[in-house]
């Protein structure tokens, strides 16, 4: 029995492990209930009983030398498993994600900002819940505008002031003329909100880009001229442009503005119904009771202000026929656009 236990101590002495399942097999081997030691341990059994003291003792020690063996080789593999786990990444994802793009309103609101920003705009922003004043009362609305009306607008409180949903982005071009002596130069972002049935032609959410420009001599043709610029740039220097007179309460006069189809080159064509133009945005010199509203001399001041819809210049650009497709986050719908990002 001495033999078997110093030749299973020199195999301890010289234990290895690839791994860690190795290590459990080693244990197995050696510690388990049917391993070599427990083996020796049945046979101690059948041991004279003056050699009985000797080699309990001898077992013991070989049994403690096992475990510590065995023990120590699987702290080096958990320390080594430790040290894995530090040079992982848990921020990343456990695949590979694939590179997103912008929206396309997004896409086409950077491209106009980026052309009025190189006409001299600046960027002016302002809260989508507004009240009366600012939205209907300073840009002129007579107090039985239909805009006024709960068919167009949400309203959120009636008493004791009317606070909305702004209808259009002009209330920030008030708030600025409020903080602001000429001369002004801004085009207003944002999204706005009006009471209208969801179809694939309207939504009750759409987004706008409106400018306003306020200086001593400023007149009609200088907005013509801006808007002509902006027009090249975004459709292409064939593009051509018609203002047709309109009426808009905070504008006077007032026009509306089309541009020449780019489908057929003004021949003709389904999508401007044959005359060979397509209307995309409303514009004006400013009413003289706007200016004077917002603390600005009509007598000494003169501007120009004009607004458009994203989602009709982003329709222009790319076709879309369905206006919800904008806000419904469809992936699939999304990827059409990945090359204009």
């Amino acid at each position: 029995m001495i033999e078997k236990i110093n030749k299973i101590k020199e195999e301890l002495a010289g234990l290895k492990a690839a791994n860690a399942a190795e290590v459990e097999q080693l244990r197995i081997k050696y510690l388990s209930k049917r391993g070599e030691i427990s083996l020796l341990m049945n046979d101690f059994r059948s041991v004279p009983a003056e050699q009985k003291r000797e080699l309990g003792q001898k077992l013991n020690e070989l049994k403690n030398y096992a475990t510590e063996r065995i023990n120590a080789l699987k702290e080096s593999f958990a320390a080594q498993a430790d040290n894995a786990a530090a040079d992982i990444d848990l921020t990343r994802t456990a695949t590979p994600m694939p590179v997103g793009s912008r929206h396309p309103l997004s896409t086409v609101k950077n491209d106009m900002l980026r052309i009025f920003a190189g006409m001299g705009f600046t960027i002016a922003e302002g809260p989508e819940i507004e009240d009366d004043w600012h939205v209907f009362s300073s840009l002129n609305f007579p107090a039985d505008h239909p805009a006024r009306d709960m068919q167009d607008t949400f309203f959120i409180a009636r008493n004791p002031a009317d606070i909305l949903l702004r209808t259009h982005t002009s209330s920030v071009q008030t708030r600025v003329m409020e903080k602001t002596q000429p001369p002004i130069r801004i085009v207003c972002p944002g999204r706005v909100y009006r009471n209208e049935a969801i179809s694939a032609r309207a939504h009750c959410f759409f987004h706008q880009v409106e400018g306003l420009y306020i200086d001593k001599n400023v007149s009609f043709a200088d907005l013509k001229q801006v808007l002509l610029y902006f027009a090249k740039e975004m459709f292409g220097a064939q593009t051509k442009i018609r203002l047709r007179p309109s009426y808009f309460p905070f504008t006077e006069p007032s026009a509306e503005m089309d541009i020449s189809c780019d489908l057929c080159g003004g021949k003709g064509c389904a999508f401007c119904k044959g005359t060979g133009w397509v209307e995309i945005l409303g514009c004006g010199m400013v009413d003289p009771n706007v200016l004077e509203a917002c603390g600005i001399d009509s007598k000494v001041y003169s501007g120009y202000a004009f607004g458009m819809g994203i989602e009709r210049i982003t329709n222009l650009k790319y076709r879309v026929k369905d206006l919800r497709m904008f806000s419904e986050n469809d992936v699939r719908f999304l990827q059409e656009f990945e090359a204009a990002r």
